[in-house]
């Protein structure tokens, strides 16, 4: 039996990326502070609010459609059915576009830029190390079908 046919990862390992991604910005702050002037930083903060307020609203309409289909949120857990509806339509990974966005969002709005670059950086990592993971998983459980949705969604945005 295939080793992806029974679940995609043994780990939750996006949280984690996030979460450090968030430690860091905070840290690289302390040592390379990046201040923004107080035009910038209102700009900023309304830009954070609507980034925050999308990267909510997308995670809520992933998990909510998963749940609608009745397959899995956690990664650590086998896919019982391949979502192509609701967010899935737009981007093969809703949540952790959320996650990204939120991260960033965040960032603008306390006026830390690292959590921007942090925010890219966890992407390009949950790409490499879960993305991959649950695509070999899917393909692995559903075959064909996988591949066209592939060929026709974007793996983010």
């Amino acid at each position: 039996m295939n080793a992806y046919r029974s679940k995609s990862l043994s780990f939750p390992w996006s949280p984690l990326l996030y979460s450090l991604a968030v430690l860091m910005a905070l840290y690289i702050q302390r040592l390379y502070p990046l201040p923004l002037p107080f035009i910038w930083a209102l700009a900023s903060w309304v830009v954070g609010a609507i980034l925050t307020a999308v990267a909510v609203t997308l995670n809520v309409w992933a998990v909510k459609t998963l749940l609608e289909r009745r397959t899995t949120v956690l990664t650590q857990r086998c896919s019982a059915h391949l979502v192509t509806t609701g967010p899935f339509r737009f981007t093969r990974n809703p949540t952790y576009l959320g996650y990204t966005l939120l991260t960033a969002g965040l960032g603008l709005m306390i006026g830390n830029l690292w959590f921007v670059a942090m925010a890219a950086a966890a992407a390009a990592l949950t790409t490499f190390l879960v993305i991959r993971c649950e695509e070999m998983h899917l393909l692995s459980r559903f075959g064909c079908e996988f591949e066209f949705y592939c060929k026709h969604t974007r793996r983010w945005v």
